[in-house]
């Protein structure tokens, strides 16, 4: 048995042409919230699936509580709860009817079945439309729903793959709310993400993923650390003004800006020095800021420094990549079935 609740070394994966997984290696210590981070395509959702004994990996090695992915998958599933990215839930039941099945099909002793649903329904906010059709449900109730019926055994370990795209920002906040209580509680999570800000705020340790390799892996100040202490934003009044600005400061080797519009941004570990000979070259050129702003590093710029691309410009896959990855997981899951 190991100490990390999931152990991860070498895992790959294929689907024809495409390398969802190229090699991956990580550790989630139990009772923390590991986050992947990365645009649609990186291969997170292909972890989650091969940790989840839903896709056996080509190659590598992986263990859930101690109990490996492949040999051990029975007893895998026994430790895990899955929320995906679609929900699992049955939109013509009712919510209680929903978590109820689910504790019956999980082999729950009987008398255990009602008490538990009533119990994820209260916990969830949902007690108030435990027994209406899901498909009266909001998009973030069904959410907390497909949340609350991966925790109807009481796993140790969650999955939860980008359990809040499509959700409004107070829906969403309200499931941060509850990943932080479960754990809080002792559960362990697994979390996918394409959001900066979730991974932020709810990931005690966070692996960059872009295009099936693990690029970095750290907590969010470590990540930012790596950028630099400060970023300097300099504002223009249009894009051709931009082009010209960025032109001139690229001149100056030891400034690097990187132009976002009519914004260009400089990171430094300098920030004082190097804003006075950014503005100093701009004097210079006859060209003058409209905006200036200087702040602390994002996740956003960690990924721009680990990836070459800002994460918000990135979320659609390459259709063909993402195409023939779906199709092969769809085809290796019906394999499985």
């Amino acid at each position: 048995m190991t100490d990390a609740a999931i152990s991860v070394a070498g895992l790959a994966k294929r689907f024809a042409k495409v390398a969802a997984l190229s090699g991956i290696d990580f550790e989630v210590p139990a009772g923390t919230v590991f986050g992947l981070l990365g645009p649609n395509g990186a291969g997170k959702t292909t972890a989650v699936r091969v940790l989840a004994t839903i896709l056996r990996p080509d190659a590598g090695h992986a263990e859930v509580m101690g109990y490996d992915v492949v040999h051990d998958a029975a007893a895998v599933r026994f430790q895990i709860g899955l929320a995906g990215q679609n929900a699992a839930v049955d939109a013509n039941l009712t919510g209680r009817e929903n978590l109820r099945l689910i504790g019956t099909l999980a082999q729950m002793p009987r008398r255990e079945v009602a008490p538990r649903a009533a119990e994820l329904l209260e916990r969830f906010d949902l007690s108030g439309a435990a027994d209406r059709p899901v498909r009266t449900y909001s998009g973030g109730m069904r959410r907390r729903l497909d949340v609350a019926a991966a925790l109807v055994r009481r796993p140790p370990v969650l999955f939860l793959d980008e359990p809040t795209t499509g959700l409004d920002i107070q829906s969403r906040t309200e499931l941060w709310a509850v990943i932080r209580e479960l754990v809080a509680g002792g559960s362990t999570v697994l979390l996918t993400t394409q959001y900066l800000e979730e991974a932020d705020r709810l990931a005690d340790r966070i692996a960059v993923v872009d295009q099936g390799r693990i690029v970095a892996d750290d907590t969010a100040k470590g990540l930012k650390d790596q950028v630099a202490s400060t970023v300097i934003e300099i504002g223009m009044e249009d894009e051709e003004l931009a082009g010209q600005a960025e032109a001139a400061l690229a001149r100056f080797s030891a400034l690097r800006p990187e132009r976002d519009g009519t914004l260009i941004r400089i990171a430094s570990n300098d920030s004082s020095k190097v804003l006075m000979d950014a503005l100093r070259r701009l004097d210079a050129e006859s060209l003058t800021p409209a905006t200036l702003t200087v702040r602390e590093p994002t996740l956003d710029d960690a990924f721009l420094a680990l990836t070459g691309k800002r994460c918000d410009d990135c979320l659609r896959a390459e259709p063909e990549t993402r195409a023939a990855a779906v199709s092969g997981a769809q085809a290796s899951e019906r394999s499985a079935a």
